[in-house]
């Protein structure tokens, strides 16, 4: 590290045109075999140098220890605010000399190009190409873009463009010579950004690309009969209901019952399983998805929001006929079905790479399940400078209303004091529902949620205004810094107001993590209550019991004693997120085996 930051002080020394003769000397020496390790020091020095020149930032040495660590393929935990996005650069640079591509991934578009754009003018002063990839991005700028020597994007974009190779490169009549329609050139070196939410949160969904088949007037009609008859259906008679798998399936007096229904003309075009499928779709959608939470209705489509962000999953849709479940409920138009021809597990994409790295402020926690998945080990880099934030004792109340109402004082004085206050929300649904709270109390505020994922980057530069009320849901804007002015800082830095315990410890690190960056003063505190989503995954009779004897000692504010129910709701939804990871991860493995028997591509599936 030292040796860094010693060599990058010699380099002042030179002009622009000696710094890109070294870069290029250096260049050539790693591709004539010159081993990467032995030019670490003198990389590291000419990036940092080169930003210095671009950008009038110096690197810190925890910045160039995190590099080092991302260079040896692990995953380096940084708090936010520390730069990550230059950190990033040192191992980028280093790795890109090798001539095989290198690929940063970062959790949405707008990141993705805020960030090559960023660092561009640094690497061109040193030779160095950088494209970047976008969800509207051509084919022709994609493979232009994978060319270069750095490559920003999106996981999911940079899996997608996989799986469209693997589907250009099947055989088929007047098809294009193989690899002639293909974008990628191959997998040496992922840098992944937010790696924890990347490489854990969002492996529960699989990528998937389907071949769009339009639904029929009749097969319309057959969602609308299926909505109409599970609305007759009885839990534990007609099915029974699975809440931890979201999964339904008839029993033998569902199945005859729905034999036995009325059904409209056209129908015995159908085989019975069909039926049977359609209805447990329906009471799938009835059961489990909640309009504003898992989704959002925008002109007239349904959108998904991620669970792990709050964002809307742009151009993702539920497989196997769930999704037009779903619209049928909410009554809008019925949009293409997906036959699916193509997936792969977000755990076996990133297992495509020769080097694997990543970068994240909440690594620690799920340390085990990234070795045992991915192989690959954690690092925490110390902060650069000591962190101010202060930890409030949590707020337990009986109702979901007296939380708000006491989330809305908190609220009202944090503004009088002149703090900037960010309250982060699980879902869209409870950002909406504290903004009726604060409206009827005439206290300004932004939201930020699904509904305003265009806004976020401009949303989340200024929450750290003195007196801003920015609500948001918990990952919204993350990656983007919140910047304190004067007053703000004076007066206590930015509060982070948790209005629930989210399902996994990581993501209430993360929020926290928001305030108090590089030295800020700032503070975090949860307000929680004995009606929040996240202990229904409690048995009923043991949550009735706390409730009952609450509301008999009169009381709405309850004791912290009540913390360790909380925690025991979160480490059991954490429990069941990585058994479905695992299920996902333990299912595909086996279709790769059966696939590769029969000496077929793994990833694409059996279309007739």
């Amino acid at each position: 590290m030292r040796r860094v930051l010693r060599a990058t002080r010699r380099l002042r020394a030179c002009d622009d045109l000696e710094l890109r003769r070294r870069a290029l000397d250096l260049r050539w020496r790693i591709r004539s075999g010159a081993p990467l390790g032995d030019a670490l020091v003198e990389a590291f020095a000419l990036i940092s140098e080169s930003t210095r020149r671009t950008l009038g930032f110096e690197h810190y040495p925890v910045q160039v220890l995190g590099g080092i660590i991302l260079f040896e393929g692990r995953i380096a935990e940084m708090q936010t605010g520390e730069g990550k996005t230059l950190t990033a650069i040192l191992p980028a640079f280093l790795r890109s000399l090798e001539g095989m591509g290198c690929h940063v991934m970062t959790s949405n578009d707008y990141l993705a190009r805020r960030d090559s754009d960023l660092v561009r003018p640094l690497f061109d002063r040193l030779g160095v190409t950088v494209g970047c990839i976008q969800q509207e991005s051509d084919p022709a700028s994609r493979r232009k873009a994978y060319a270069c020597d750095i490559t920003y994007g999106t996981a999911k974009e940079m899996g997608f463009d996989l799986l469209r190779d693997r589907l250009a490169m099947t055989p088929a009549d007047n098809a294009p010579s193989r690899h002639a329609a293909t974008v990628h050139r191959g997998f040496h070196f992922a840098l992944v950004d937010e790696a924890d939410s990347l490489l854990i949160d969002e492996a529960r969904v699989p990528l998937v690309i389907g071949i769009a088949e339009s639904a029929s007037a009749v097969q319309k009609s057959l969602h609308h009969w299926a909505r109409n008859l599970a609305t007759e259906l009885r839990e534990d008679v007609d099915f029974r209901f699975e809440s931890a798998s979201r999964s339904v399936h008839l029993t033998e007096t569902g199945c005859r019952k729905t034999i036995l229904t009325r059904k409209p003309d056209g129908f015995s075009g159908f085989h019975v399983d069909s039926l049977y499928r359609t209805v447990e779709k329906a009471l799938t959608a009835r059961l489990t998805f909640r309009r504003d939470r898992e989704y959002i209705v925008r002109d007239e489509e349904v959108h998904i929001v991620d669970e792990s962000t709050g964002r809307i999953a742009e151009g993702r849709k539920w497989q196997d006929g769930l999704h037009q479940a779903v619209e049928t409920l909410e009554e809008v138009p019925l949009s293409e079905a997906n036959v699916r021809a193509a997936q792969i597990t977000m755990q076996n994409f990133f297992r495509q790479y020769s080097n694997l790295a990543g970068m994240t402020g909440t690594a620690l926690p799920a340390r085990a399940e990234l070795g045992k998945t991915y192989r690959i080990s954690v690092v925490r880099v110390p902060t650069n400078w000591p962190s101010l934030r202060r930890l409030m004792k949590p707020r337990i109340f009986l109702t979901m209303e007296a939380k708000y109402e006491t989330v809305a004082d908190s609220i009202e004085s944090l503004r009088q004091q002149g703090r900037a206050i960010l309250v982060g929300t699980p879902t869209v649904s409870a950002s909406e529902a504290l903004a009726q709270v604060l409206e009827r109390r005439e206290i300004p505020f932004v939201v930020l949620n699904a509904r305003q994922d265009a806004q976020e980057a401009e949303i989340v530069r200024l929450a750290g205004q003195a007196g801003r009320v920015t609500i948001a849901t918990n990952m919204a804007g993350r990656g983007t810094d919140i910047l304190l002015d004067a007053p703000a800082r004076a007066a206590g830095g930015l509060h982070v107001l948790s209005t629930e315990m989210n399902t996994s410890a990581r993501i209430d690190r993360q929020l926290a993590g928001r305030s108090a960056r590089q030295g800020d003063p700032g503070s975090f505190q949860q307000f929680l209550s004995l009606e929040d989503d996240l202990l229904k995954i409690l048995p009923e009779s043991q949550v009735a019991r706390i409730q009952l004897a609450a509301h008999c000692g009169g009381r709405s504010e309850l004791s912290c004693g009540l913390l360790r129910l909380f925690r025991k709701a979160q480490r059991r939804h954490e429990a069941l997120d990585a058994t479905r990871r695992r299920q996902l991860l333990e299912l595909e493995e086996h279709r790769l085996r059966d696939y590769e028997a029969m000496g077929l591509d793994p990833y694409l599936e059996l279309l007739e």
